[in-house]
């Protein structure tokens, strides 16, 4: 017999007891047997329920913690929760640049993400999506000469828009990546003379797009405006098939994940 066929297989690691409660409960979460704001009992209920010790349902409950899907509260009882998209979306972000991906792959995603985002704004955008987006516009008009506070309302700006979409599978979806592009968009605003205004500029053509319910309008200028980030980067000097970490000091890194 030949040592691939003996080294076929690995040893089989069985879950640890905390791990099987953590599942335990996730699955009910999960199924929608439980559902955000149901109570699931305190830790020595839960003892007594999985027959268990308490430092491991201690200890499952801190990684469902961890994980956003339940939170404590008074008398030691725990609730079901929401994880925040903001945390589920940090940890994909890291996961991002861990994984060195380029501002290519970032560039050729937002192209689907936005494109998808502004179509669908212009279909299903209320008189509230475009009032917070009137009033992102004239947030970033007065602040066309700070590029982190531009920066930073260009990242809502664009969250607005895909809230607008009204679908919340696309809002999250866009939401790892869209935290890579504040700091490049940061970059660009400071390197870039012209970046700033163009960025303001087109801004303001979405959202009249969106107004006068202009699909072709407003899949035109958010190509554009997706084209121009792109080209800002190229101007700055770096390459965009290198990893976007190597674009990004540490200081714009941590405002990242602050």
């Amino acid at each position: 017999m030949s040592d691939n066929a003996l080294n076929r297989f690995e040893p089989i690691k069985a879950p640890s007891a905390y791990e099987m409660v953590a599942e335990a409960i996730e699955r009910e979460i999960t199924s929608g047997r439980l559902k955000p704001g149901d109570e699931i009992g305190t830790e020595a209920e839960l003892v007594r329920q999985f027959g268990v010790n308490r430092s491991t349902v201690r200890e499952g409950i801190r990684v469902l913690e961890q994980s956003g899907l339940v939170r404590r509260e008074a008398a030691r009882k725990l609730f079901v929760c929401t994880p925040h998209y903001r945390n589920l979306s940090s940890r994909m972000s890291r996961a991002l640049i861990i994984s060195e991906v380029t501002f290519r792959e970032l560039f050729e995603t937002a192209m689907v993400l936005e494109l998808g985002a502004i179509e669908s704004a212009v279909a299903n955008a209320t008189d509230d999506d475009l009032d917070a987006l009137e009033h992102n516009q004239s947030l970033a008009e007065a602040a066309v000469a700070d590029p982190v506070r531009l920066a930073e309302i260009d990242t809502r700006f664009h969250a607005l828009i895909a809230r607008a979409s009204h679908n919340r599978v696309l809002e999250l979806a866009r939401e790892p990546a869209a935290l890579l592009f504040f700091p490049t968009s940061e970059m660009i605003c400071r390197k870039v003379p012209q970046g700033a205004r163009r960025m303001v500029d087109a801004h303001r053509e979405l959202i009249d797009s969106i107004h006068r319910r202009d699909l072709e309008r407003a899949q035109l200028w958010m190509a554009r405006h997706v084209t121009d980030w792109k080209k800002g980067f190229e101007r700055t000097g770096r390459h965009i098939d290198e990893p976007v970490e190597r674009s990004l000091d540490q200081e714009m890194i941590a405002r990242l994940f602050r």
